[in-house]
């Protein structure tokens, strides 16, 4: 393969289109599918022409936020998220729709249809919309490289902040991409003051937005965004396919499969919104039947509005989940009055998700339901939201909203005047400076009786590993000021705090039963216990640890108490015997199994 040609992941052919183009800050926040976007400008950070700042930041509005004043003094910047995390960001992405940008500004957020590791399908092109902001959707890796420039063109062009979408099946995906040489801008940092415009006050909105709307007009007719025809070949006249995204490339190899290809016009839709008004009348105008393909929501359609299409809004088209292969299949056949294809046959179903064998969090939900088996228990998002298999997570919704809840929780309970259940809240250390300080403060001021265990693995966990505040590194591997926990709880106003390793299980439970004394005392408030050990996907944590052969003796009982209750992959049950058996394959020999078993069956030895 010529050094010029690499296959690349979808989000690493983005990243290295973002370096090409002469970005000078990217900031991210993790999240499945739009991670490796930012750990891709990381790693090829020494191709880069000029200057190159790039950060985890805390959240994706903080992200936003400093990609945003970056573009303002003339460079190009990135925001990367995936679309939840547009919601956190959405405070600053929808003003500056009205106040623009300078230096070209992206905010790439990665949907996930289906979804696969999401809370919702939400949909970034519908956001768009909303938002009045123009957004590309990509069909394949190498169109979202390809992309990438232009998207900076258009946005310095217009002076409006551009969002390249990708889904999953673009991220994740692999294609030949065609490198080429970085981008030398020269640029300056340069921020001229215009508190009309930067700082504009109510007074100053109206014409802001006519602009925006005048932007909006001409960007929809620019060439290198427009829809894209493959003419058909005559044998169903007045009658078209429109898809767009990961979506126009399954069909166009789908048609190929079916020996359909030329069967009818065929239309890919690179820039859904703003959809230009001409492409809307050619179509009224050209054809009586269309069919609308497209992840999430109808965005296209709802624009389109023809009165022979269909798609989502007719129910042609599933309204939810992603649109696979089999999915279009069934629609095309439908729509072409083809034979329909088999059913797909069901999706058969491994075992559950279930936390690392030796997770520290295991240790910690395992204390957390012995000791409050009636307790109520909101969570986060993240890999600790794997505590529901331990019967320990009873809500989550999104990142921070686990503190909140459990404040709401007893605020609710507490107006009975009878007895109030223990609430414990669990948040990792990621999620907690992401969202959870706000929330801490809040509960704090509302006097709620609450137990926040702050689950400190030391890492990202959920989305591969990447820095968190409190250790001192940065983006790319240097050093920076570590931000540690236990100051920032004590300034919210906690006064109970205290540390443990939930290794330690019995110092950990009897730290736990201290804090719902204090909840529960004349003086009580939020107690906060740090769970700390370090997550044992880190070679560094499992080689700092003791590991101990730990073995399954004659006393065992089958009563399935270590398999169920504690759920660790290194302990089964084995069928002939009935009795549980150490997987010796996956067992780390953290020994935290130890005291789980009634009957003391579980022994260590040395290893």
């Amino acid at each position: 393969m010529s050094e010029t040609i690499q296959l690349l992941m979808g989000n690493e052919a983005i990243g290295q289109g973002l370096i090409e183009a002469g970005c000078q800050i990217a900031a991210a926040y993790p999240g499945t599918p739009s991670t490796e976007i930012l750990q891709a400008v990381i790693d090829r950070r020494d191709q880069a022409a000029e200057p190159l700042h790039i950060e985890w930041s805390v959240n994706e509005k903080i992200a936003f936020e400093v990609a945003l004043a970056a573009s303002y003094t003339g460079k190009r910047s990135v925001a990367v998220m995936k679309q939840v995390g547009l919601n956190v960001a959405a405070d600053p992405f929808m003003r500056t729709a009205y106040l623009g940008i300078k230096g070209g500004m992206l905010t790439i957020v990665a949907d996930d249809p289906g979804p696969h590791s999401s809370q919702n399908e939400q949909d970034t092109r519908l956001f768009c919309l909303q938002a009045r902001v123009p957004v590309l959707d990509p069909t394949s890796p190498a169109e979202a490289k390809r992309l990438v420039p232009l998207a900076f063109e258009l946005s310095e062009k217009y002076e409006v902040n551009v969002v390249l979408r990708p889904t999953t099946r673009i991220c994740h995906s692999r294609q030949n991409v065609e490198l080429q040489p970085p981008v030398t801008l020269k640029r300056s940092a340069d921020f001229r003051k215009d508190p009309t415009r930067w700082a504009a006050t109510p007074a100053f909105l109206p014409a802001l937005h006519r602009k925006l709307n005048a932007n909006l007009e001409q960007i929809a007719t620019e060439e290198p965004f427009q829809p894209e025809k493959t003419a058909g070949d005559g044998t169903r006249p007045r009658t078209a396919l429109v898809a767009s995204g990961i979506v126009y490339g399954h069909l166009v190899d789908l048609l190929d499969e079916l020996d359909l290809t030329g069967c009818c016009d065929l239309f890919k839709v690179l820039m859904p919104y703003p959809l230009n008004p001409e492409f809307c009348r050619r179509l009224h105008d050209d054809y009586d039947r269309i069919l609308l393909l497209e992840e999430t929501y109808p965005v296209i359609e709802l624009q389109l509005a023809h009165p022979g299409a269909v798609g989502k809004q007719t129910g042609d088209v599933p309204r939810e989940g992603e649109l696979t292969p089999d999915v279009i299949h069934t629609a095309l056949a439908e729509f072409l009055e083809l034979k329909m294809p088999e059913a797909a046959p069901a999706e058969r179903r491994g075992q559950r998700p279930s936390l690392c064998p030796g997770c520290p969090h295991r240790a910690a939900f395992y204390s957390i339901k012995k000791c409050f088996p009636h307790g109520i228990f909101p969570s986060d998002i993240g890999c600790y939201t794997l505590g529901m298999n331990l019967g320990a997570v009873n809500t989550v919704h999104c990142m921070g909203a686990c503190i909140s809840q459990g404040a709401g929780f007893y605020q609710a309970y507490a107006q009975d005047d009878g007895e109030v259940p223990t609430i414990v809240v669990t948040i990792g250390d990621s999620t907690f400076f992401h969202a959870g300080i706000p929330a801490l403060i809040n509960a704090v001021i509302q006097q709620a009786r609450i137990i926040v265990v702050i689950l400190d693995n030391a890492t990202t966990a959920m989305t591969g590993g990447q820095p968190v505040p409190h250790l001192g590194i940065a983006a790319g591997g240097g050093k920076t000021k570590a931000i540690p926990i236990e100051p920032l709880v004590k300034s919210c106003g906690v006064d109970f705090l205290e540390v443990c390793d939930p290794y330690d299980t019995e110092p950990f439970e009897a730290l736990l039963k201290r804090a719902d004394d204090f909840i529960r005392s004349d003086d009580g408030g939020v107690a906060v216990l740090i769970s700390r050990h370090g997550c044992i996907m880190d070679r560094e944590v499992r080689a700092s640890q003791p590991a101990y052969r730990v073995t399954i003796d004659e006393r065992c009982i089958g009563c399935r108490k270590c398999v169920d209750a504690f759920e660790c992959p290194a302990l089964q049950m084995d069928a002939e015997t009935g009795k549980a058996v150490a997987n010796r394959d996956r067992c780390i020999g953290c020994g935290v199994c130890i005291p789980v078993c009634p009957v003391d069956a579980i022994v260590k030895e040395d290893s």
